[in-house]
């Protein structure tokens, strides 16, 4: 048994010096319905909440109150140990009964698991969360890492069936490892989230209450997002000198980005790259009035770093750079 936990050990601490986790969906449950839901506690708030994964991988929000019943499981002549909530830790497999409260969270009546694994998930814990803290040289490898030390400690405390059960977590472990190497090597890989376009008024580089709302929009969407940054180019139509509507682009760029940071607080390091192309690279015919509207205009693009973002939706953006003027 020591040598099993011994294994799981060691590939819970390699996998946690270099892996990124991925935040999981937290579910809203419906007040006032009753659940009972067995699972890992994959993470925690406070000491009076905390998260438990079940065997499908969906996550839910468990809240304790002094009226919860917080037990070890009883042998053969029943009863069991009463727990403190402050006792719970990361990796313990447990049973919740209760029901859903007003903020879509489990309140728990009662709360059931077994003496042994209760040992070993604390056992876990008291050598995993030293190395936590010790992991403090950068903050979003920090976060990262103790998303995937939670998971390994979840997976760790389900091999609890045999040496056969502990080498296959200690290999699942390894894998995880070796996928979270491809995401470090893709944080860097940038892709377009969503693309849109507002317009001005002729000479002019003031926004428009439509092209307000869009950024406002852009801006809500660029705040749900991890590892974001906006891509910012200005353009104009071909009426007066080539120098004078590379300026005007130019203006038209700096007014988004004055709008973005000044009105939603979005940081000067999530602001990229930001262009004036002037009249080139037209979409339309400047022959004609709705050409030239469409000319003068600012594109701005969402990008998010592939490495951070896996669930993503990558959304398709037309290529306008062959257009011609």
């Amino acid at each position: 048994m020591l040598k099993k936990f011994t294994g799981i050990f060691l590939a819970v601490a390699i996998g946690a010096v270099a892996v990124f986790a991925q935040d999981a969906q937290v579910r809203s449950l419906t007040a006032g319905q009753k659940y009972k839901i067995k699972g890992a506690v994959v993470a925690k708030d406070d000491d009076q909440s905390f998260i438990i994964r079940d065997t499908t991988g969906v996550d839910t929000r468990v809240v304790v109150s002094p009226e919860s019943s917080i037990k070890t499981k009883g042998g053969w002549f029943g009863g069991g140990d009463r727990i403190a909530s402050t006792q719970i830790v990361r990796g313990l497999y447990m049973e919740v009964e209760g029901r859903g409260d007003n903020a879509g969270s489990l309140a728990a009546s009662k709360i059931r698991f077994d003496k042994d694994d209760f040992k070993v998930a604390q056992s876990i814990d008291s050598r995993v969360t030293p190395a936590e803290e010790r992991l403090t040289a950068q903050e979003q490898n920090a976060q990262r890492i103790s998303g995937q030390i939670d998971e390994l400690m979840a997976i760790s405390n389900a091999a609890r069936g045999g040496a056969k059960a502990a080498q296959e977590t200690a290999d699942a472990a390894v894998a995880g490892v070796n996928a979270t190497n491809q995401r470090i090597s893709a944080l860097d890989d940038y892709v377009v989230q969503s693309a849109e376009t507002v317009n001005f008024r002729v000479n002019s580089s003031v926004l428009s209450p439509e092209a307000k709302a869009t950024l406002d929009s852009i801006a809500q969407a660029a705040m749900s997002l991890k590892g974001y940054t906006i891509e910012i180019t200005g353009f104009a139509s071909a009426e007066g000198s080539a120098a004078h509507n590379k300026r005007l682009s130019e203006n038209r760029a700096r007014s988004v980005i004055n709008y973005l940071v000044e009105t939603h607080n979005i940081p000067l390091r999530r602001i990229g790259t930001s262009f004036g192309f002037g009249e080139l690279q037209a979409v339309a015919d400047n022959s004609t009035r709705e050409g030239r509207e469409a000319n003068r205009r600012v594109e701005v693009k969402l990008l998010v770093s592939r490495g951070l973002n896996q669930n993503v939706e990558v959304r398709p953006v037309a290529d306008t750079t062959d257009n011609g003027n």
